[in-house]
């Protein structure tokens, strides 16, 4: 698959749970997480994408997106720290 349309369906899948939101709190509950670990993957397709000028290269697997998708940006710089200091 092309990377703009799995950005594109990523964004459209974010934007239709934040427009419509969940009427049930355990599956509200699990859209936010949902929608954390997309934003987390797309802050990693980032950084991956603009980082490889510089020599940065975060994978992406379950784990560095929940890291990023929970800790926002301060997440993804200490993968980043990680990354180039500790392995």
């Amino acid at each position: 698959m092309e990377t703009y349309i799995i950005i594109g369906v990523l964004a459209g899948i974010i934007l239709l749970l934040l427009l419509v939101g969940a009427p049930i709190k355990p599956v509200r509950f699990i859209g936010q997480g949902v929608i954390k670990l997309m934003i987390g993957a797309l802050f990693l397709f980032f950084l991956n994408a603009f980082g490889n000028y510089i020599g940065i290269h975060v994978p992406i697997n379950f784990v560095t997106t929940a890291v990023s998708g929970f800790l926002g940006i301060p997440g993804v710089a200490a993968l980043v720290i990680i990354q180039m200091y500790i392995i």
